[in-house]
């Protein structure tokens, strides 16, 4: 029997990586042999790399929408990638590629085309990134997280709502668990504060400017990001600050009554999968290309959530609309409670196996 091979790649950020490791384990259960492709320095490469799958670097450009001098450069690293990229499908002979975007995945995007091996694409945001819009003309299949973003592709190609692949052990969490880990009894609301590996300093600040005030009617989870611990607060009864989570995240998630977070698509995905009212405070639109403001708004719009943008967060309107978040707690609660979740790993791993060839067939399956 002929053995499956597929290769994942994604990579720049935690956020297109993280699905891919959700798509690991039970990848391998089905009998797929796994290699993964990402740049030489990446955070793709620090994330994957524990997981003991066979790892290629190659090299690649970032597409900015500002003058730097790298912009002159970076088409021959692109141009390098792509040539590498072919050659390694060429030799490795996967039959199937899944991208999660990141500009690390152009190459291979066009590598794995130009070898006629099937590419699915995977858009976690409500509008495509700069990365997966490249890549468009490449594949004919895209797993897209929210339904309002099929309207960014085009008919040649086929989008499944498949939602985000979200670890197992983010969705099993325990509460009882959770709450002997953080040492909690759940005797008032639980608020979570995440705000990715890096953590924000601007919701970082506000939160301790508010806090005497928010632990008089909650409990606060702080997860900081690296190197934002403040040890003067660690005695606060009811306040727990930790730089990242991870194996215990799933039971932390479990023990929270709300969530403070950024609205990267990833994140809110799991945060409502886990049926978890949120207030967002999205990354700001002049940082960044405003996805985060999108995604942010349409849980708004959804009635899932609250926004406050980052220019207008202080200690005041976040204790405002926490306060008003929680008096109307149980109508964010009943449209997240009708709000489907595909089992995102499911449909996407049997996407994979419906679109890679068989029996040497490669290229006729990718259409």
């Amino acid at each position: 029997m002929k053995t499956k091979k597929i290769f994942l790649t994604g990579g720049g950020s935690a956020g297109h990586v993280t699905p891919n490791i959700a798509l690991i384990e039970p990848l391998k259960k089905h009998g797929w042999t796994i290699e993964y492709v990402g740049t030489a320095n990446g955070i793709e490469k620090q994330l994957i790399e524990p997981l003991k799958l066979p790892y290629h670097t190659i090299t690649t450009g970032k597409l900015r929408r500002y003058f730097s001098w790298q912009n002159f450069t970076d088409p021959f690293k692109l141009l390098s990638g792509i040539t590498k990229s072919y050659f390694l499908c060429l030799t490795k002979k996967p039959d199937v590629v899944f991208s999660k975007g990141g500009f690390v995945s152009f190459p291979l995007v066009v590598g794995a085309w130009l070898n006629r091996i099937p590419v699915i694409l995977h858009e976690s945001d409500t509008s495509p990134g700069l990365a997966n819009k490249l890549s468009l003309p490449f594949v004919k299949h895209a797993c897209i997280t929210f339904p309002e973003s099929a309207k960014y592709f085009k008919k040649t190609i086929k989008t499944h709502l498949t939602g985000t692949p979200i670890r197992a052990d983010i969705l099993q969490g325990d509460q009882q668990r959770g709450l002997t880990f953080l040492n909690l009894k759940h005797d008032k609301p639980i608020i979570l504060i995440i705000c990715g590996s890096v953590g924000s300093t601007k919701v970082n600040t506000v939160v301790r400017q508010a806090l005497t005030a928010l632990l008089e009617h909650y409990a606060i989870i702080h997860l900081c990001g690296k190197n934002d611990i403040d040890p003067s607060l660690k005695h606060h009864k009811d306040y727990r600050q930790f730089e990242y989570l991870n194996q215990e995240l799933g039971d932390v998630f479990a023990c929270a009554d709300l969530v403070v977070s950024r609205a990267g698509a990833n994140s809110l995905y799991e945060i409502q999968a886990l049926k978890k009212p949120s207030l967002l405070v999205p990354f700001p639109k002049i940082r960044s290309r405003g996805e985060q403001v999108t995604n942010a708004y349409t849980a708004k719009n959804n009635g899932f959530s609250e926004v406050v943008e980052e220019d207008k967060l202080t200690s005041e309107t976040l204790i405002q609309t926490l306060v008003a978040m929680f008096s109307h707690y149980q109508a964010y609660q009943n449209k997240l409670n009708k709000h489907p979740v595909s089992d995102s790993v499911t449909a996407i791993i049997k996407l994979i196996e419906t679109h890679a060839p068989r029996s040497g067939s490669r290229g006729q399956a990718a259409g």
